[in-house]
């Protein structure tokens, strides 16, 4: 216990009893399990508090590795948020629009020639 052998106990013991005598010394035996106590949580406590540091760290560089990650997969998928299918058709439509607007313009026609009146000649024998 604390690196001392069982002779330094017990000299320790021997003194404690003769300065305190027998009627203090369970009193002070408990005080001194109290602060024997209470010092192995305080250092439990920081080490809990250490230990939960240290994760924190971790697990915020964690997070900064995934936002990174994040980061890239949206710069990649930037370039395609432009791409709609119906760009192209909408192309294709406006440039055949503007093909059909360019109708040559037609020949005239020749004017229609006077009909002539084609008249049935009565036979001289129906006269």
């Amino acid at each position: 216990m604390f690196g001392m052998g069982f002779t330094e106990i017990l000299l320790i013991a021997i003194v404690a009893i003769l300065f305190l005598g027998p009627d203090k010394l369970p009193d002070a035996m408990v005080s001194i399990a109290k602060f024997i106590k209470g010092a192995k949580k305080a250092i439990g406590d920081a080490k809990n508090a250490i230990d939960d540091e240290v994760k924190i760290s971790e697990l915020k560089e964690e997070a900064m590795g995934y936002k990174a990650k994040l980061d890239a997969a949206t710069d990649e998928l930037q370039g395609f948020k432009n791409i709609n299918p119906m760009n192209s058709l909408n192309d294709e439509l406006d440039s055949i629009k503007s093909s059909l607007t360019e109708i040559p313009k037609a020949t005239p026609v020749e004017p229609k020639q006077d009909e002539s009146a084609v008249t049935k000649r009565k036979d001289e024998g129906d006269r």
